[in-house]
């Protein structure tokens, strides 16, 4: 599920949109994750917007996790080669069912 709108990939230095080496510009998508032991969000980044909405149920292409370490930190980065909307949560963009968007 999305946990938010995708939001542009900056260049720390320029502050300018970041694009991958095709020139399609860069996304990051915050995920959550749901298995029987609870929830994670993860970023996501991907070349080109995918046009989700919060709360928007997903289906990630092509998911790469790649550890990295720099001095004393470390993580793992997501990338995936698509993510396309599948259905929304709750029956509305924003995650609420649509008789409390009515209300």
């Amino acid at each position: 599920m999305a946990a938010t709108d995708a939001r542009p990939v900056t260049d720390f230095d320029t502050r300018q949109h970041k694009s991958d080496e095709n020139g399609e510009l860069l996304f990051n998508l915050q995920v959550v994750l749901l298995d029987a032991d609870g929830a994670q969000v993860i970023t996501v980044k991907l070349a080109g917007d995918p046009k989700v909405g919060q709360g928007a149920l997903l289906e990630v292409e092509g998911l790469v996790a790649m550890p990295w370490s720099m001095n004393d930190r470390s993580g793992v980065a997501f990338r995936a080669s698509r993510v396309k909307s599948i259905g929304v949560a709750g029956g509305s963009a924003n995650g609420r069912s649509a008789e409390k968007a009515a209300a």
